[in-house]
């Protein structure tokens, strides 16, 4: 069995490759367009278009449209990334109809760059030769001098410095072993692709003689095959943002056509598979994935290989395995980046998982929001079968499995796992007593593992590079990296991925590029609705499932939202509460009543109506609603207000003594008044006002009528004196 497995994987490969180098052939020009919801929105099919009409109307048969995924830099989107062979890859940004016939015209056509619309630019100059050095702590460099100074001095005395030539501090290339570890330091160069492993200074002088001025490749310092995350840093290795990733969940992101199983086998596709199923062992792949420290991405955080082992034990041998891609936190958006961006990884983590169980029959459980997420985990199921990797015998191995979608209708509480199981059965999304887990009774009463969508697509990662390798890139307790949706006040928003352990400052100021506009951090949110609010002080805090917690709040699914000096405290804790009470499924009482009781007292507060006992209560009934509710979303729900309350206690002060809101948020506790030592009377207030409150002739000082004004703050955004206080 075994040799016929790896036979037939081989067989599939090599059709896929076949079919990719008839794609390829003549080395074209590529234009890459990514293709997920929120390129989209952003008018990524209409530059597609325009491209293509470009193409056509050039002649040119040597030019390649591809689509991709996201790349996860959604505040410049649509991005479009040119390559030309042989030269550095260039990446636009928010790329427009306009855009389009600029680039082709210049870039494509005349091979000059347009360096003012580049990604993250503009640029002076685009180098001829990128070295991007691995930034990891376990690459290490035994020289008095860093790795980065040495490489830099090296490239000046052979005469190819800046702009000839960049260096750039990247994050890790997932090319080290054990023994490479602290004693070999690792080194990409871009465009020519070749990964480098260097134990000293004769190492570095053998590649810039021979390489970088000889053309020639070093074969024996070359780290062969396709190490994790390079192809997405041979892409988009100069760009801040990405490069100081480590991407295991999103290594495709961005990189493959999510539409395409040929170039998905050319990333290691199926590979894992393939492996797993040649061994023919369930309990070797539970051993790995226990060994790998993969603990579950959904926000439980349960380690993934103690739950596989549990359901493999059942004595009942019909089981189910269940994706919940049930994305419901405010703002969060990471499973639905993978769907759309990587189907076919997250189906070969669901399949290898259901071989490790024991399980048939599969599910995805996917937001019924998500269109084009839905539409491309069906055509990833639909390829699969196509290819005899889903359904009977697969890669002749014996071993038989199916999956199907099924559509989720919105309501937050079935992310939870037993009201998941509910809504698939047919019922009404409420969660159940526990135990018996799902293990043990779970859907149909059968044995049944549920993870998230991020937790699966680490699978094939940990069979094909180890779990060892995996286990080292995280903490004691949690191996491997977590994605998450960064948004809020900061100057970068989009997806990031980072090893376990990576402190928030590390996010938010050297990937994030910091808060916004100069403002000051006040907090960063994690976890979503069921999170808390870490305060500023604490922005060394490593971001791990025990440390968070600690802190007052939770990995969740992987939402962080930077807040700066201008939010309110109360507020934020008042919206995320207010979330919560919606979408409790009313099951239990201390969720039900006790969120709408402490959303009554948070809307006393604001409204300057609060009391100071009013604090106690909240504390009160926050604590009692993690003891006794229900299920894992009643028990997190008080999370903001408990870790505000913690934290931010002088804002809450200041609400209910002071009836003042020091964010200036609260439109009940706020209001305006006009200096007529600075007001001139130019009329622009009392124009702009929706009621109108304002009254004064032209050229002399306004005044506000505090009994009509609702407060809108217009007139303050629109004065050009400063005349109007916001108090």
């Amino acid at each position: 069995m075994s040799t016929k497995v790896l036979e037939r994987f081989a067989d599939l490969a090599s059709r896929a490759e076949e079919t990719l180098r008839a794609r390829l052939a003549g080395n074209p020009i590529r234009v890459q367009i990514g293709s997920a919801t929120c390129e989209q929105a952003a008018g990524a099919d209409e530059v597609f278009a325009e491209f293509r009409k470009h193409v056509v109307a050039s002649g040119r048969s040597d030019i390649l449209l591809h689509r991709t995924g996201c790349t996860g830099r959604c505040s410049r989107e649509p991005i479009v990334a040119v390559m030309v062979p042989g030269q550095m890859p260039v990446k636009y940004e928010r790329v427009d109809r306009k855009a389009v016939h600029e680039i082709f015209a210049s870039h494509i056509l005349g091979g000059k760059p347009l360096l003012d619309r580049v990604l993250d630019g503009p640029l002076e100059s685009v180098a001829e030769h990128e070295i991007l050095i691995c930034g990891s702590v376990r690459c290490g460099w035994k020289g008095a001098k860093d790795f980065a100074t040495v490489v830099r001095e090296k490239l000046v005395a052979a005469g190819i410095g800046a702009p000839k030539a960049r260096v750039t501090i990247g994050s890790c290339f997932g090319a080290c072993s054990l023994d490479d570890a602290r004693n070999r330091s690792h080194l990409l160069i871009r465009p020519d692709k070749v990964l480098y492993r260097v134990a000293d200074e004769a190492d570095l002088d053998e590649i810039v003689r021979e390489h970088l001025l000889g053309g020639k490749v070093v074969q024996r310092l070359q780290v062969p095959g396709k190490t994790i995350g390079r192809k997405f840093l041979e892409l988009y290795g100069d760009v801040a943002f990405f490069n100081r990733q480590t991407r295991i969940a999103l290594r495709h992101n961005g990189v493959v056509d999510p539409e395409s199983i040929e170039e998905y086998f050319h990333y290691r596709g199926f590979q894992a598979l393939a492996k797993v199923l040649d061994k023919g062992n369930p309990k070797w792949v539970i051993e790995e994935v226990t060994k790998s420290r993969l603990r579950g991405r959904g926000g439980g955080g349960f380690p993934t290989g103690e739950k596989w082992a549990m359901a493999a034990k059942a004595a009942e041998k019909t089981r189910y395995l269940i994706c919940n891609a049930d994305e419901g936190d405010p703002g969060a958006f990471m499973d639905r980046s993978m769907l759309e961006s990587d189907p076919l990884n997250v189906l070969e983590g669901m399949i290898i998982g259901a071989y490790a169980i024991g399980a048939a029959r599969g599910f995805v459980y996917v937001r019924a929001e998500y269109p084009m997420a839905i539409r491309r985990i069906q055509n990833a199921i639909d390829q699969c079968r196509q290819w005899g990797l889903l359904g009977k015998d697969i890669l002749g191995s014996g071993f038989d499995f199916e999956v199907e979608s099924r559509l989720g209708a919105g309501a937050f509480v079935c992310g939870e796992e037993t009201a998941l199981i509910h809504s698939i059965e047919g019922e009404r999304g409420q969660p159940r007593i526990r135990p018996p887990y799902p293990t043990e009774s779970g859907l149909w009463g059968k044995p049944t593992v549920i993870n998230n969508v991020e937790t699966f697509a680490n699978v094939p990662a940990v069979i094909n590079y180890g779990a060892e390798w995996f286990s080292r890139i995280g903490t004691a307790k949690s191996g491997g990296t977590k994605v998450f949706a960064l948004a809020g006040k900061i100057r970068h928003t989009g997806l990031v991925e980072v090893p376990m352990g990576t402190t928030l400052r590390e996010v938010v100021y050297e990937i994030g590029g910091g808060v916004a506009d100069g403002r000051q951090l006040k907090a960063v949110q994690t976890g979503g609705p069921a999170g808390g609010c870490i305060p500023a002080k604490w922005i060394d805090t490593p971001i791990d499932f025990d440390t968070l917690t600690k802190a007052g709040s939770i990995m969740g699914s992987g939402g962080m939202i930077v807040l700066d000096e201008d939010d309110c405290m109360v507020d934020i804790a008042k919206f995320y509460l207010a979330f919560s009470q919606d979408e409790s499924c009313g099951k239990c009482t201390p969720c039900r009543e006790g969120s709408l009781r402490m959303l009554e007292i948070l809307e006393r507060i604001t409204a300057g109506q609060g009391a100071l006992e009013d604090l106690d209560k909240l504390k009160r009934l926050g604590l009692l609603m993690k003891k006794t509710s229900l299920c894992g979303l009643g028990r997190a729900a008080p999370n903001p207000v408990l870790s505000t309350l913690e934290h931010f206690r002088d804002e809450y002060l200041a609400h209910v003594v002071d009836k003042k809101c020091p964010a200036h948020k609260c439109t009940a506790l706020i209001h305006y008044e006009i200096d007529p030592a600075t007001c001139v009377g130019c009329t622009l207030c009392a124009r702009n006002c929706p009621v109108p409150c304002i009254a004064g002739e032209r050229k002399k000082p306004h005044e506000i009528d505090q009994l009509r004004c609702v407060k809108c703050g217009k007139c303050f955004e629109v004065c050009r004196f400063g005349a109007v206080r916001r108090l």
